[in-house]
């Protein structure tokens, strides 16, 4: 896709003999726009640009629908009636594209192809200017300009790489929930409603998200009860959709037992539950809903009343029949218009892959295994299916082995890894994330939405280049570049081990021991080194936070301070009490630990300046499991485990030679590298005097990408050569070590040549997907 971006700086000029559009502090400029002959969210987006001017340059912005140096308009506009058509020429027909240009008469134009694209244009305006999408979710106040002058020869042409791209609220019990119901909305528990709604849908148009699934726990009021929500959609320009259990615009959780009667069961029920869809249906036929298809448990279980795979299969085929007809009685009757979605997640991918037919224009919407591996990428025939492609992922989640509801710390190396194959593979219709309550996950939304609107814009420069310029966008070119390498160890740190699995617990499980805080299996050096490197970005941290402006203080607490304090102080707490048990540390250091967490917590809900906004968001300890808990003091006579004594150890971005791609910022140390099928990566040694040797191959954890293997081969000096398999299936008691550890680990051993003055050990990857994170070698005598 061709497009003429061109960045901030080389636009935004204090003075130019060339510029052509200007706005001075103070100074009226008046936007030429016919508003009411367009869509609600353009509108919208106009109000809220007006804000933002005025916060920037301390002078309102007047509309109007005759004259402005601002135009803005979607083709077909009256206000575009003055523009000449060979600019508009340039506009392309594209879903949802806008063109930004200096006009030769030094007004500046903002088109769009289509209502949204028009929308997302006006917000650019805002991010030109200065404004970041954060200004209201993270107190990121906007700096106050004198002017900004814009190039004559500035045209940005912009339109999304993904259709529909969107968030989940998700497990909202103890952040969104309990802020919004006991102090945004008004004392009123468990409703998440249109004050709520309003700033989750602002947020999601600056990002240019135009794609919702609403919080759908029991805790919560449902979306469509709730009044005014739906409302606040349309004036946005939101699709409204539901997870992989919430089929045909409704939330069965929160809904079958408040307007339904009987069991939420096809088999027995039929007739209520479509009359409880049909309902919803006539309710919202007028709006943009992605309508999701399928039927599962009232939750996030497997539907009820049917067993074997082949009742199951049989049952959900006629299920979506039945559905598909409701859609063409009250949407319209050509169901290509309408957008569907089919998400095979869970046992429901079983279930399609047993033969499951399902009608071409249905969007498949594939999914992670809830810790960021995606499960399917599409086949071939897959792939060029009428409906597309899309993909639920998580940055959050509740559940098996255990929960990261907490902090945030999802790798953006792997998001960003995932996501890109997941592009490339064709998955490019949806995209939706599951960001748990939007804080403390602000920046990997913001990387996933970016990468669904300007996929080649974001690969290009890669993840670590678009984490610098979202630091440097809050804090300022000097402390956004300070900050950098602080958040990329603080990511990696969490990648060996986020900081909710670091007590060896389980969630969700029958065994009693999985509940009880214990050591992991990390030697005493490993603890005091993984310790150091959490007090040196903390302390970092707390250092920089001296030059953040006063009016930034509470932004900076938010986006950095907090989740890195936080995440280190829970190191202290659980590894200093491994330590402790063994007479290594004082338990002073850990219950110092916990106490600082949860004065961390209480200073996150009352705030700096923000007068106590995020009171009740932020919650220390999530479904209040163990490892949240102060450590109980109890002595162990057992040793701790020696740090293995390797002789070789490599990052598979380390091989000597091959056809390796090296991940970006991926892996333990930051060195990972992947092996497309077929290529071979070479690790040489120095002479080894062992009689044989052990090969330790760490992998990332991920599933097959094409057919049902991850298999690679491996051979030292071209002898002994042996097929290691090391994919998992299903929620086996490996893929659970797997995802707590984001490693997968194969043993080879070998016999050695004591001959040889060196050694070549050789891995050919056999299936697409093979991604080595690092290589240990060991002596065997």
């Amino acid at each position: 896709m061709k497009r003429n971006l061109i960045g901030l700086a080389a636009v935004l000029w204090v003075a130019s003999a060339s510029a052509q559009f200007t706005i001075r502090s103070g100074q009226a400029s008046v936007l030429r726009a016919d508003v009411a002959g367009e869509e609600p969210v353009v509108g919208t987006a106009i109000g809220m640009f007006c804000e933002d001017y005025s916060s920037v340059f301390g002078a309102n912005l007047s509309l109007s629908e005759a004259e402005g140096n601002i135009v803005v308009g979607t083709r077909g506009s009256k206000s575009l009636a003055s523009v000449s058509p060979d600019v508009l020429a340039e506009l392309p027909d594209r879903h949802e594209a806008f063109m930004i240009k200096v006009l030769a008469d030094g007004r500046l134009l903002v088109a769009g192809n289509d209502a949204h694209g028009t929308a997302y244009g006006v917000m650019e305006l805002s991010r030109l200017i200065g404004v970041s999408p954060w200004v209201w979710w993270a107190d990121a106040v906007p700096a106050r300009r004198d002017s900004i002058i814009i190039n004559k020869e500035y045209t940005d042409i912009q339109f999304p790489s993904v259709a529909y791209r969107g968030i989940f609220i998700n497990d909202e019990d103890w952040g969104l929930m309990p802020w919004s119901s006991l102090h945004h909305e008004g004392y009123e528990k468990g409703v998440i409603g249109p004050k709520t709604t309003e700033r989750i849908f602002q947020l999601m148009l600056r990002l240019r998200a135009n794609y919702y699934w609403p919080p759908m726990h029991e805790c919560s009021y449902a979306f469509h009860l709730t009044p005014g929500n739906r409302e606040v959609a349309h004036r946005y320009g939101i699709y409204l959709g539901g997870s992989h259990c919430e089929p045909m615009a409704t939330s069965p959780n929160g809904e079958w037992h408040a307007r339904a009667k009987g069991d939420y069961q096809y088999t027995t029920n039929r007739d209520e539950v479509l009359r409880f869809w049909d309902e919803r249906l006539r309710e919202v036929a007028g709006q943009d809903v992605v309508y999701t298809l399928g039927m599962r448990g009232i939750h996030d279980g497997p539907m009820n009343g049917v067993k074997d795979l082949e009742s199951q299969r049989a049952v959900l085929e006629q299920v979506i029949k039945d559905q598909r007809s409701l859609l063409a009685k009250r949407v319209d009757s050509d169901l290509r218009r309408v957008p569907q979605v089919f998400i095979p997640y869970k046992e429901v991918l079983d279930i399609y892959n047993s033969g499951m037919e399902l009608p071409d224009d249905v969007t498949l919407m594939w999914c992670d295994d809830n810790y960021g591996y995606i499960r399917h990428f599409p086949t071939e025939t897959e792939r060029n299916r009428a409906g597309g492609n899309g993909i639920y992922y998580h940055a959050s989640y509740w559940g098996r082995p255990h929960d990261y509801l907490w902090l945030g710390t999802f790798s953006p190396a792997l998001l960003f890894q995932q996501m890109n194959l997941a592009y490339e593979r064709g998955i490019q219709k949806v995209w939706i994330l599951n960001v748990g309550d939007i804080k403390p996950i602000e920046y990997q939304t913001e990387l996933f939405l970016d990468m669904a609107w300007n996929i080649g814009k974001v690969t290009g420069t890669g993840w670590t280049e678009h984490l610098r310029g979202f630091l440097m966008r809050e804090f300022g070119e000097k402390l956004g570049a300070a900050l950098l390498p602080v958040m990329q160890e603080h990511y990696r740190l969490a990648y060996i081990r986020k900081p909710e699995m670091l007590g060896e617990t389980r969630t969700e499980e029958a065994d009693p021991k999985y509940k009880i805080v214990k050591d992991l299996p990390w030697s005493k050096s490993y603890i005091r080194h993984r310790l150091a490197a959490y007090r040196q970005i903390a302390d970092e941290v707390e250092s920089l936070a001296t030059d953040i402006a006063d009016i930034r203080q509470d932004t900076y607490f938010q986006l950095i301070q907090y989740p890195v304090r936080a995440a280190a102080e829970m190191n202290n707490k659980l590894l200093y009490a491994q330590l402790a048990r063994h007479g290594e540390a004082s338990w002073t250091q850990s219950d110092r630990a916990f106490d600082e967490i949860a004065l961390l917590t209480a200073r996150y809900n009352v705030g700096f300046r923000n007068g106590g906004k995020w009171f009740r968001m932020m919650d220390f300890q999530p479904r209040k499991l163990p490892v949240f808990e102060p450590v109980k003091h109890e002595t162990l006579d057992t040793p701790m485990p020696e740090e293995p004594n390797w002789m070789y150890r490599w990052n598979g971005a380390d091989a000597t030679e091959g056809n390796f791609v090296p991940q970006e910022g991926l892996g333990y140390e930051a060195g990972a590298a992947a092996l497309p099928r077929g290529k071979e990566m070479s690790f040489v040694t120095g002479r080894i005097e062992a009689d044989s040797i052990l090969v330790e191959v760490r992998l990332l954890p991920n599933h097959p990408v094409e057919g049902n293997h991850l298999r690679f081969e491996i051979a030292l000096d071209n002898r002994n050569r042996q097929t290691v398999a090391y994919e998992t299936v299903g929620r086996s008691e490996e893929w659970k070590v797997n995802v707590i550890n984001n490693q997968a680990v194969r043993r080879i051993s070998f016999p050695v040549r004591k001959s040889s003055a060196r050694h070549i050990l050789k891995l050919k990857a056999l299936d697409e997907g093979v991604v080595i994170d690092e290589i240990c070698v060991f002596t065997l005598r």
